[in-house]
C-alpha cells in the first residue's frame, strides 16, 4: 500500500515496504506517552488507529485502501477527509499544526472524527456533521467540531453588529474590506490584527 504525505514543499509516497523499516525512534519518539515525532509516524500511528476501531464500528469500511497525508500548510482545520467521485478513492489529510497543538492523547479525536468522514463517504458518497455523523460522535468519543488551534492572523470585524470572523491568510475581503459588507447585516466591516 502506498502512502501519500504532505511535507512543506513537496509531495512523497511512502510504501508499505518502506514503513515496515521505519526506525523504531521515529514510531515511538523519546516521549513517555509514545506519541509520533514524524509526519509519516503520525499518519502510520493514525492509520492503525483508524483500522482499530473501524474493525468494531465500520467493518465494512476499507481503511488499508485510504490514503494518510499530514499538511503543513492546513491553519482551519485540523483534519479532512478528501473523496473523489470518480475513483472512490478517499484520503484523509491531518494538519501537522494541529498534531503539535494538540498532542496524540487529544488528536486521536480528530482520526476518529474523519474516520467517520470516511465511512459517509464509502456508505453514501457524501459526509457531512449531520444524522449519520452525530450518531457516531458519543460511540466513537469524538466531537461533532473541533477546537481552534491557531489564532488567526487578522479579524473581520463588523462596525455595527460587531461579529468577528477570523481570516488566516491576506485575502480579498482582507486587502480590500471596503468593497465587502457583513454578511449578517449588511453594515460596513474593517480588518483587526491580533
Amino acid at each position: 500500500m502506498a502512502q501519500t504525505a504532505l511535507t512543506d514543499d513537496v509531495w512523497t509516497t511512502v510504501t508499505a515496504d518502506e514503513s515496515a523499516t521505519t526506525d523504531s525512534d521515529e514510531t515511538s519518539g523519546d516521549d513517555d506517552d509514545d506519541s509520533p515525532q514524524t509526519k509519516q509516524a503520525l499518519c502510520e500511528r493514525a492509520e492503525a488507529h483508524a483500522a482499530s476501531v473501524a474493525a468494531e464500528h465500520f467493518p465494512a469500511l476499507p481503511v488499508d485502501s485510504i490514503a494518510w497525508e499530514t499538511s503543513t500548510r492546513m491553519q482551519r482545520s485540523a483534519g479532512v477527509a478528501i473523496y473523489d467521485r470518480q475513483s472512490t478513492e478517499i484520503t484523509i489529510r491531518l494538519s501537522w499544526d494541529a498534531y503539535e497543538a494538540y498532542g496524540w492523547e487529544q488528536f486521536v479525536r480528530i482520526v476518529r472524527h474523519e474516520l467517520i468522514h470516511a465511512w459517509q463517504y464509502h456508505e453514501h458518497g457524501e459526509a457531512d456533521h449531520g444524522p449519520t455523523f452525530r450518531q457516531w460522535v458519543e460511540p466513537l468519543e469524538t466531537d461533532r467540531h473541533c477546537e481552534q488551534y491557531t489564532e488567526p492572523k487578522y479579524w473581520v470585524v463588523c462596525r455595527e453588529c460587531e461579529s468577528r470572523n477570523p481570516r488566516y491568510q491576506r485575502s480579498k475581503v482582507v486587502k480590500q474590506p471596503e468593497q465587502y459588507s457583513c454578511g449578517r447585516c449588511g453594515g460596513d466591516i474593517s480588518i483587526e490584527t491580533p
